[in-house]
């Protein structure tokens, strides 16, 4: 029992109409015991057919569960109850007991006509799709029937989903247009909803536009002129009983709203998985599972749909659409902000939408509003995993030996190109593999390498998310990698720049298999490796002992940029550039400064404490300030100062 297409192109009623006014009548001249009850059933059926006008809600709902006459003629007296408050007291008089005002099994199979018992068995058309309720009573054949009251509104030409349903299902939007990669998988769905049954198919959407997957199945839909309804794959948990008649609800309500169900089922976990397979074994209706997963189903054939993210040329042309006139004056601009992020179809449409609006309201720059709105659209996903960091450094604040900062630029341009190299000069046809930019920053501890990663964020106008490895690194098998892919897809979205802090500690070198332990590990390791290669942002690992990480971890490395601790001379650039402008100074001496043989993490500790006490006197820094800081920081190292160090500070 599906929704036909057909169906769907004809207007509601929103009245009764004239054939269930007339059914009534009958229903009426049964209880009354009028002869021309039968000829009056003969002049209802006809009447539509013979008049050229929209089909009634009845005629509509006959055909859609295939009711025979009875269970018309059952259901018909159902509703004239509810409908007619005379109909109370005929049937008072019809059972002889003013007690019972509700129609039963004895009342029915004994006045109507065609009224047999089979009609009303739990596994027929009326009790199966709960078109009708029986109430509690004495005996089977004394039990009220009732019509249920999402049917009775639908009679009544009511729109609107079973009250069952409510806070479950939610309606998705027609996008406005397609990607052209899209059009032939919504051809294909409209093809399979058309198409004579040979079998239920169940339609599964995988890839990574998981956004984009809802979009298409809401422009198919539409071109097949259905709806589309969306319900939470976690919202399927429920005992055996009650999951058999939650299924019954969801297909009679979405063939009588004439919409396809859509499963989301993109961040389903295992359990979860299972939940779907079992409804989408039983659902018998027109359904699309969303996600990643495996269906396992018997009743059923599964049909896979590849859905994708846009590729950067269709996301700019999706851009152009979404900024009309606008679009136009940003040309290049586009194509850079969609060979930086990988945003689907409906992520690029309403961030249009949104930034168009405050462009218009406050007058800023519309490249930049439109960057920052591509960098925010994953922000809340990966804040949920990941540490963000603020990031304010520049290239004037860090003081290297010239080749490690030549090294960094390149990654710089690596980052900014990578689509003209990989894709418009096709070295990405050549070979899949080793596509990520992926970086090693190794160096004693408060040599730089998060400074540089925070220049590199600013430099490329990206987010700079710290991996805590404490939320990572799981004691469950399957875990870690499940953790890893959650952050590298949510990462994909934005092209963030994923920082992973001390990664010897996940990172290091895989062990010999002595148990099962070591070979999830070891799995754990391969996953992440399979993951930077594909990653298209920019991956940095930092680690103070590079001989602890993998040598096959490190083939896979683009760039790997030593932080050496700093001699004299990079030392005292590093104290010239200590304080900022509005810091006030007085008679220091950088040379005698560069001689204590600390890093630049701990030169800026001390600097930042003698800010402190100067400023708690009331005086400029002084050399003497930054002795007192010396001190204390040398103390915490529990590392004693030399007089050749701090000799003539003050």
């Amino acid at each position: 029992m599906t929704p036909g297409t057909q169906e769907a192109t004809q207007p509601r009623t929103v009245t009764l109409g004239e054939q269930i006014l007339a059914s009534l009548q009958r229903v009426r001249a049964l209880l009354e015991g009028e002869p021309q009850a039968e000829e009056q059933s003969e002049t209802a059926a006809t009447m539509e057919t013979r008049a050229e006008r929209p089909r009634s809600p009845l005629s509509r709902l006959s055909e859609r569960f295939e009711l025979s006459k009875s269970e018309l003629d059952i259901l018909l007296f159902c509703a004239a109850v509810e409908l007619d408050p005379q109909f109370t007291s005929l049937i008072e008089l019809a059972h002889g007991n003013l007690r019972l005002r509700q129609p039963t099994f004895h009342l029915l199979l004994n006045l109507l006509p065609d009224a047999n018992w089979n009609a009303l068995l739990p596994q027929k058309t009326l009790r199966r799709w709960r078109l009708i309720d029986i109430g509690p009573g004495e005996t089977l054949t004394t039990s009220p029937i009732r019509i249920d009251e999402n049917v009775l509104h639908f009679l009544m030409g009511g729109q609107g989903s079973d009250v069952k349903l409510e806070g479950l299902l939610r309606k998705v939007s027609i996008p406005r247009i397609l990607p052209q990669s899209y059009r032939p998988h919504a051809e294909k769905l409209v093809r399979l909803w058309s198409s004579p049954a040979t079998g239920r198919v169940v339609a599964q959407l995988t890839g990574n536009g998981r956004k984009g997957k809802i979009a298409l199945a809401a422009a198919a839909c539409a071109a097949a002129r259905l709806g589309v309804r969306t319900i939470g794959a976690e919202n399927l948990f429920l005992q055996n009983h009650d999951r058999e008649s939650f299924i019954r609800i969801l297909e009679r309500d979405s063939s009588l709203n004439e919409y396809v169900l859509l499963i989301d089922a993109e961040n389903a976990e295992t359990a979860a998985w299972d939940a779907v397979s079992y409804f989408a074994d039983r659902f018998e209706g027109l359904l699309i599972v969303s996600g990643v997963g495996r269906l396992s189903v018997k009743q059923c054939e599964v049909q896979l749909f590849l859905i994708e993210k846009p590729s950067a040329e269709e996301q700019s042309s999706l851009w152009h659409h979404a900024l009309g006139e606008q679009g136009q004056t940003l040309n290049g601009d586009l194509d850079r902000l969609s060979e930086q992020f990988s945003l689907d179809l409906s992520a690029i449409l309403s961030s249009a939408e949104r930034v168009l609006r405050e462009w218009e309201g406050s007058g800023g720059e519309l490249r930049s509003m439109l960057w920052e709105a591509c960098r925010n659209e994953s922000r809340p996903v990966l804040e949920g995993l990941a540490r963000k960091t603020e990031t304010k450094a520049r290239w004037k604040d860090i003081v290297l030996p010239e080749g490690c900062l030549e090294t960094l630029r390149t990654i710089v341009f690596q980052m900014r190109q990578r689509n003209t190299v990989l894709e418009r000069w096709g070295f990405a046809t050549q070979s899949s593999r080793g596509l990520g930019t992926a970086a090693l920053f190794h160096g004693p501890s408060g040599s730089g390498k998060t400074l540089a990663a925070e220049i590199l964020a600013n430099e490329l106008s990206l987010d700079l998310f710290h991996i805590d490895l404490s939320q990572i690194v799981s004691k469950y098998i399957g875990e870690t990698e499940k953790n890893l892919r959650c952050i590298f897809d949510a990462a994909e979205d934005t092209g963030a720049i994923l920082l992973f802090d001390e990664a010897d500690a996940l990172f290091g070198k895989r062990s010999e298999i002595k148990d099962s332990h070591d070979r999830y590990a070891n799995i754990e390791v391969s996953y992440l490796l399979q993951r930077m290669e594909a990653y298209r942002g920019l991956a940095i690992l930092t680690t103070n002992l590079r001989s602890a990480l993998d040598s096959a971890f490190l083939r896979r490395i683009r760039y790997v940029v030593h932080f050496p601790y700093p001699d004299v001379g990079l030392r005292r650039q590093i104290w010239e550039r200590m304080f900022p402008v509005g810091t006030p100074i007085e008679n220091l001496q950088f040379d005698k400064l560069a001689r204590l043989n600390l890093p630049g993490g701990n030169i800026r500790n001390i600097a930042v404490n003698a800010a402190y006490i100067a400023a708690e006197k009331s005086e400029p820094v002084r050399m003497h300030h930054l002795l007192m800081a010396a001190r204390q920081e040398c103390n915490k190292l529990e590392r004693p100062l030399s007089e050749s160090e701090i000799g003539g500070w003050a």
